[in-house]
């Protein structure tokens, strides 16, 4: 069902052109349609801010939910920021006081650059506790997705992640673990998911907390986890919200990186992405970009129209699947009592009834 434009946003209408059912706020109220109001905690960087929310604001309104979707984006002010993100985030993205006020139905939170090798040691530490604390006692159920599921492990549960030595990026077959939990109603048994980490929480490290984990990687590790009581919170390891030439862009900046002397190594290829002759296009460019830094000559573009049409997006429709199960069950959950989601006739250690 549609998401309605509830501000100016530039991303409605980024997505409106991209064929996404856009609704306008003035004919949503006409509407004879139960309204659903998610909150998008944004601590992404400058770079990657308006396509993280085209991202999220995509798979939400590709559900099949019979609900119109407000999108409430926020974000914390101690992340740095540019003038021009700082004007784009005054303009279109609403406050915590707001947020907390108005209420919201779910919430989704991002990741975001880190710079402290402790992640208690960031300046968004202590913020985004304060919001993950007013989310588990007033939100029916939020989605943390990569950082924000290392930061929540290690606030919550005390399970700290740990550096792989390397990056652990591309593409990956996952399983399921668990396959009679909600989340993952209809969903193949095996499928793709991309992920892009440095940092890595293991399935002991989940178990260990009393947490359950759904899908997992031979590769890549836990992808999908849930809380004790099966839905309060939702944990992504993984980016399945990314688009199908993300990782290439993250490519394209790390040899950016490369090329201007910020990087010593010339960045590796995420995995299991590439077509073979794409991977060979990519590794002759490699050598002529290193030959071009060693003579100080301009190194060649990247010849990102080669490669993408080549690419193949495996995991979009796994994406759209879990989060209609998940906004489907918050739809549920909120229906039974709009005021107060975990009062009275529903089990807070229990939502879903799972136990019964």
């Amino acid at each position: 069902m549609p998401l309605v434009a509830n501000s100016d946003l530039p991303a409605f209408k980024r997505l409106k052109v991209e064929g996404e059912t856009i609704l306008q706020s003035d004919a949503a109220v006409h509407q004879d349609i139960r309204e659903l109001h998610i909150g998008l905690l944004n601590m992404m960087p400058d770079a990657a801010l308006e396509a993280t929310e085209r991202q999220f604001f995509r798979l939400v309104g590709e559900s099949n939910q019979i609900a119109q979707f407000y999108m409430h984006p926020f974000t914390l002010p101690q992340l740095p920021r540019s003038d021009k993100a700082r004007q784009h985030l005054a303009k279109y993205y609403e406050s915590f006081d707001e947020i907390q006020a108005s209420g919201l139905d779910a919430l989704i939170i991002t990741g975001a650059n880190v710079t402290q090798p402790d992640l208690a040691m960031e300046p968004f530490w202590h913020p985004l506790q304060e919001v993950i604390d007013w989310a588990y006692d007033n939100v029916t159920s939020t989605l943390c997705s990569c950082l924000a599921t290392h930061a929540v492990m290690q606030m919550r549960y005390s399970q700290k992640r740990k550096h792989l030595g390397f990056k652990r990026w591309g593409v990956y077959p996952h399983y399921l673990v668990d396959r009679e939990h909600p989340l993952v109603a209809g969903v193949n048994t095996r499928f793709d998911i991309p992920h892009s980490r440095y940092n890595n929480i293991c399935r002991q490290q989940f178990e260990a907390a009393g947490l359950k984990v759904l899908v997992e990687s031979k590769e890549a590790g836990v992808h999908l986890a849930v809380s004790e009581d099966r839905f309060r919170l939702v944990f992504f390891q993984g980016h399945p919200e990314y688009d199908i030439i993300s990782l290439l862009k993250e490519y394209k900046r790390d040899v950016m990186h490369y090329i201007k002397g910020e990087r010593a190594e010339y960045p590796p290829m995420p995995e299991n992405y590439f077509s073979l002759q794409s991977a060979a296009i990519l590794e002759e460019h490699k050598l002529q970009v290193m030959k071009a830094v060693k003579t100080g000559k301009t190194p060649p573009e990247l010849p990102e129209v080669l490669v993408t049409m080549r690419l193949d997006n495996t995991w979009h429709d796994t994406a759209e699947a879990v989060l209609n199960n998940w906004l489907g069950k918050v739809y549920q959950i909120t229906n039974m009592d709009r005021r107060y989601p975990f009062q009275d006739h529903i089990d807070p250690n229990d939502p879903l009834g799972l136990k019964g």
